[in-house]
């Protein structure tokens, strides 16, 4: 059973920096994609940014391209937010689902495995 756990969540001032981190157990192998999704309040959860556990190209939605990065290694999945905005204020959620392709999708939909969740909140 693959279990994941956020950390690194926090308040900051518009246009300062955070990195997530996502720790991972239970993988069975390393055919997975792996991503960030958010919610704020009365928000659907959108995608944020996805990675294959294998490599491969990550990929941003449009709102967060060329501010964040996505990342990973063996240890855990990360996220790093640079140039925050008052509008990146959510619960950020890592997440995880068995693919063998390294183009992965970014709709909630797709994945099967969720973290807690870790907040974020940045102030003007």
């Amino acid at each position: 059973q693959v279990q994941l756990v956020e950390s690194g969540g926090g308040s900051v001032l518009a246009g300062g920096s955070l990195r997530l981190s996502c720790a991972g157990s239970g993988y069975a192998h390393s055919y997975y994609c792996m991503a960030w999704f958010r919610q704020a309040p009365e928000k659907e959860r959108e995608g944020v940014a996805t990675i294959h556990a294998l490599g491969g190209l990550a990929a941003y939605a449009d709102s967060v391209e060329g501010r964040f990065t996505i990342s990973r290694d063996s240890a855990a999945l990360y996220l790093q937010m640079n140039s925050l905005q008052p509008e990146d204020t959510a619960m950020y959620y890592c997440a995880a689902v068995v693919r063998t392709s390294v183009n992965c999708p970014i709709k909630r939909e797709e994945y099967s495995h969720w973290g807690q969740g870790t907040q974020v909140t940045v102030s003007p």
